[in-house]
């Protein structure tokens, strides 16, 4: 991620003294450390998460809307539908299904062959509403806590938080790539061959950045649909813009520097002096502002979840979990739309955080 000046073979090497300079700024480093962990979180998935089913979508509406640290009863019961096992790959990526059925329970006694239950959605101490099977020593009943409670179905909440990181982090990593695909290939275009071309260039740059960003975007959606993939190619649609002005600008300077005439004097077709020469030079700024482009993709999908055109459900999205709480702000359980809202802020202040302190490491004049 950190690249030296160009060198007189038009090079670049992963630069320490950037890397240094880096790690003397505390609330950079700290930024890269809590990106690093979300980022973890999100590979890992549902083999960490509390509730791994697929979508983390295990419902107990009973158990709606149970405050943090709650504890309850569980009785497994062997389900009648086979169950498909899955592999350790397909595990972590998209969840499994529950071999066992799960039922709350208050209160269950071991008689003979038998074992006694009162459902936890029964009244106590009713006697006609204890229910009975086959005891199963092997699988017992065991008390699960769900540490940061329930949603209004039933739904562990922190498994819910942890794979919402995913979605965040996904669109920020997809979003970005699209856009600095399109934005570097354009703005080298532009920069590079000037004329017509780049006139052609900032002219579309121009249109795009009349438009609102986010009316921009959910046209977009409109028109692809909505869904998982959509929402990120949309986002990575309407980023390109800065990425592009930004490489265009540095090209201008950088095409008139001798290793390029050099270059083409050698004969270098304009393909590798670009890509091979150039654009080495101009990472520096790519990288600054991918990092606040990163930012502003995951605000911009939380933004489109809340609204219902992005991550559909059951796929769980910090802005969509906002959206299904926000109602619960002026009751007790206030905490089930503030919780994603401090996540989402966190996630974009570490990305803020961590541009400014690479804007610092790779500018050669701070020292």
């Amino acid at each position: 991620m950190f690249f030296k000046r160009q060198n007189k073979y038009g090079s670049f090497s992963l630069s320490v003294v950037a890397w240094e300079k880096f790690k003397k700024n505390k609330l950079g480093l700290g930024s890269l450390l809590f990106i690093l962990f979300a980022t973890l979180i999100a590979v890992l998935g549902y083999l960490i998460t509390p509730d791994h089913t697929p979508f983390a979508n295990d419902q107990y509406l009973e158990l709606g809307l149970k405050k943090p640290g709650f504890s309850v009863l569980m009785l497994p019961i062997k389900k009648t539908a086979e169950v498909k096992t899955a592999n350790f790959v397909h595990s972590m990526f998209f969840g499994k299904e529950n071999l066992q059925e799960y039922i709350p329970v208050r209160s269950f006694l071991t008689q003979g062959n038998r074992l006694y239950y009162l459902e936890y959605s029964a009244l106590p101490g009713d006697p006609y509403l204890v229910k009975s099977i086959l005891n199963d020593p092997s699988h017992p009943p065991f008390r699960k806590t769900f540490w940061m409670g329930t949603d209004r179905f039933g739904r562990d909440y922190l498994s819910q938080l942890m794979i919402g990181t995913r979605v965040s982090i996904s669109v920020g990593f997809i979003s970005v790539f699209i856009s600095l695909v399109i934005g570097i290939l354009i703005g080298s275009l532009g920069g590079f061959y000037r004329g017509k071309v780049d006139n052609f260039v900032m002219w579309i740059i121009n249109v795009v950045w009349s438009i609102p960003t986010l009316l921009l975007v959910i046209a977009i959606t409109f028109a692809l649909g909505k869904g998982f993939w959509q929402v990120f190619i949309a986002v990575g649609l309407t980023m390109w813009v800065e990425v592009a002005r930004v490489v265009r600008g540095q090209i201008l300077s950088i095409r008139e520097k001798e290793f390029v005439e050099a270059a083409r004097a050698l004969g270098f077709s304009d393909f590798r002096i670009i890509f091979h020469h150039i654009l080495p030079n101009v990472m520096a700024a790519v990288i600054v502002i991918s990092a606040a482009n990163f930012a502003s993709a995951i605000l911009m999908e939380a933004g489109l979840s809340f609204l219902g055109l992005g991550v559909q459900p059951p796929v769980p999205s910090w802005g969509s979990m906002i959206k299904e709480n926000y109602g619960y702000i002026v009751l007790d359980y206030a905490y089930l739309a503030i919780l994603p809202g401090i996540a989402i802020m966190l996630m974009v202040l570490a990305f803020m955080l961590i541009g400014n302190a690479l804007r610092d490491a790779l500018d050669v004049r701070i020292t």
